[in-house]
């Protein structure tokens, strides 16, 4: 994940300010000096870098925080203040046009993800009730206008195509599609080049020029490092874009260029691509990733991530079974496939607060598909009543998964801790009629000793 290595490297940092008491300046400037080698480090921009920690230096010294009993905690509300500054300040959207449809024009390299992150922002904004089209304007790339088609079928959501044709004219034919057919945004998904040129600019110009487009959204690959700074900063100085689509952020990537990107081009990030599905397109908060990074985890994203992506009907069975103690391994099993909606064990562990500290190298995500494998090699009447578990029973279901017969007791030692604890908390809840309803698709992850990977 992105700024993993820059996360370990503040934390240690602020550690060794946390141990000293009192601060003195001294101990600010060389706490400042590891960390804008931690930025250098995580490929933020030089100049970015030393006038971040100038700053906080500044504020450090400016406010008095060395006489303060708390001064180490002091210091990182300043970082965490100055990093939300640095991206931005507060989360961008999109401008809307006064009368249908807002117009969209992706731009960026070839092989940056264009075309994958317009069907992702389609998708997003069918979610949230619009009725997007997608507008094939890339008539270069073999097979272009087809993977749209594809991709915009997954979204579900319809692609307009007209081969060939000029794009401008394919754009301000989709105009008049759109206001037609009631759609009330269109993404034109643009033509890219290896290389910035003349001829990819003076296409994208005619493009606004021939039809009032209200967002030029800029999709830049993160893996890339300090290339996506210049690649943004010299789209933005010849086509003035409103935005950009961070993508990769999800993978090992220093991170530095989403620390960059808005001080050196001025135009903020507004998503950034974290998976590969098209689900995986996060709205861009300069505060939450301030705190990721941080290490302070971001709740507000995790329990956004579980509503757009949780069964809520099921959660609301679980809850209910929970409440009854009913839970069973079929509830169980429901709860491992709920979780994985939401991304990787990993991932959903960074957005909790305090568990940075946890090990990675502890987490083993083909567990969770072993424990799923047991659970799926019983019947249903033996997941609904583990106790008719003998041994012959957990030999065969041993055998279905290939896993040993101590991985299916130790399944089953669990499961009974966790219906314990459940009851338990139940007895102590009954004061309060929703006693167990915090357990939704989150029931299975913290029983007595963790289930396997969790």
């Amino acid at each position: 994940m992105a700024f993993d290595n820059l996360t370990s490297k503040l934390a240690a940092a602020f550690k060794k300010l946390g141990n000293k008491g009192k601060l003195t300046e001294s101990d600010v400037k060389d706490a400042m000096r590891e960390i804008r080698l931690a930025l250098l480090e995580a490929d933020v921009n030089y100049k970015v870098a030393k006038d971040f920690t100038n700053k906080v230096a500044e504020k450090c010294i400016g406010e008095k925080v060395m006489e303060s009993l708390n001064a180490s905690q002091m210091v990182v509300k300043i970082v965490r203040d100055e990093l939300t500054a640095l991206m931005g300040g507060e989360q961008a959207r999109l401008k809307t046009a006064s009368k249908i449809p807002t117009v969209i024009m992706m731009c960026g390299l070839q092989g940056s993800g264009k075309t994958t992150h317009s069907a992702k922002l389609a998708k997003k904004l069918k979610t949230e009730g619009h009725r997007p089209l997608l507008v094939a304007c890339d008539i270069y790339r073999p097979a272009a206008i087809e993977q749209l088609k594809v991709v915009g079928e997954k979204a579900e959501v319809p692609v307009f195509e007209k081969g060939t044709q000029k794009p401008e004219k394919t754009a301000l034919e989709a105009v008049k599609y759109a206001r037609d057919y009631g759609h009330d945004f269109i993404i034109l998904d643009t033509a890219g080049r290896l290389h910035i040129d003349n001829e990819l600019m003076e296409e994208l110009i005619r493009i606004t020029k021939t039809v009032e487009v209200n967002n030029i959204l800029l999709v830049v690959d993160s893996m890339v490092g300090q290339d996506a700074v210049n690649i943004s900063k010299t789209f933005n100085d010849i086509l003035a874009i409103d935005g950009i689509i961070l993508t990769k952020l999800d993978g090992d990537t220093r991170g530095g260029a989403a620390l960059s990107i808005r001080e050196v081009t001025g135009k903020p990030i507004m998503y950034a691509g974290v998976g590969e599905k098209l689900d995986d397109l996060d709205d861009f908060h300069p505060d939450r990733m301030a705190s990721r990074i941080l290490g302070m985890g971001d709740i507000l994203s995790l329990i956004e991530n579980a509503e757009s992506k949780l069964d809520k009907k099921k959660a609301e069975e679980t809850a209910r079974r929970l409440e009854e103690n009913k839970f069973d391994l079929n509830d169980l099993l429901d709860q491992f496939q709920q979780i994985k909606k939401m991304g990787s064990i990993k991932s959903i562990l960074k957005m909790i607060p305090g568990a940075n500290k946890i090990n990675e190298n502890d987490i083993d995500e083909r567990q969770m598909l072993r424990t799923e494998a047991i659970i799926k090699s019983m019947t249903p009447k033996e997941r609904a009543k583990p106790s008719i578990l003998a041994a012959s029973r957990k030999r065969r279901i041993a055998a279905g998964a290939g896993v040993k017969v101590e991985d299916v007791n130790r399944l089953l030692k669990q499961y009974e801790q966790m219906k314990t604890m459940f009851k338990q908390m139940n007895k102590k809840g009954k004061k309060g009629r929703n006693s167990g309803r915090g357990f939704g698709a989150f029931g299975g992850m913290g029983g007595p000793g963790g289930f396997p990977g969790l």
